[in-house]
């Protein structure tokens, strides 16, 4: 756990199961070194693997996984100086995140007084996502606008705190008329709350 690339796969594969290429290239790794780290992964038993063919799939052995990882980011943004600097940086950068009613955000979406959005991969939104939400990704975001209400407000999510997707896509939203804002939580998070995570569907 004190290497920053196991961490970035296992936060990929927190999102929702991939292959070790797709893992590779989305965390920017040769394919020997995501492998190599992905041995020691599944050595800890954090990590499975399946094979399908020529294809090696991997996931998170289990949700605690993802779990531990958010407790792992909590204490680093309590006790580190490094994190805090980063998260200032962040918000400076990309705009915070918008306090939400976790509850009340489900009950909006609902009663269709809020378009929920998911703007990562289809991928990560088939394998799991919060409950109601629809699937955009961000690099679809521009040719689906006409499909998305304008009289409701849109709320985006994607990766979690400190993923850049969601900011993204609201600061596309507000410039074309759209009333949006970011949620800071992802899948993880909001399961680890016991609120209602949905998967395995089309998007």
């Amino acid at each position: 756990m004190g290497s920053p690339p196991r961490l970035a796969l296992l936060d990929l594969l927190a999102q929702g199961p991939r292959t070790v290429e797709a893992l590779a290239k989305e965390a920017g790794l040769t394919l020997a070194n995501a492998s190599q780290h992905l041995k020691v992964l599944r050595q800890a038993r954090l990590v499975e693997t399946e094979k399908r063919g020529v294809f090696v799939t991997c996931r998170v052995a289990e949700d605690s996984v993802a779990d531990f990882l958010g407790a792992l980011r909590r204490l680093g943004e309590h006790r580190l100086a490094e994190v805090q600097q980063i998260a200032r940086a962040f918000v400076e950068k990309r705009g915070g995140f918008e306090a939400v009613d976790r509850r009340r955000l489900l009950e909006r979406v609902r009663a269709g007084e809020v378009t929920l959005l998911d703007v990562r991969p289809v991928e990560e939104y088939r394998a799991a996502h919060i409950a109601g939400a629809v699937s955009v990704p961000l690099k679809e975001l521009e040719g689906r606008l006409a499909s998305l209400p304008k009289d409701r407000e849109v709320v985006a999510y994607c990766r979690g705190p400190y993923c850049v997707l969601a900011p993204e896509a609201v600061a596309r939203l507000r410039s074309r008329g759209f009333r949006a804002a970011a949620l800071g939580d992802g899948v993880a998070e909001w399961r680890a709350l016991g609120l209602p995570v949905a998967g395995g569907g089309a998007p």
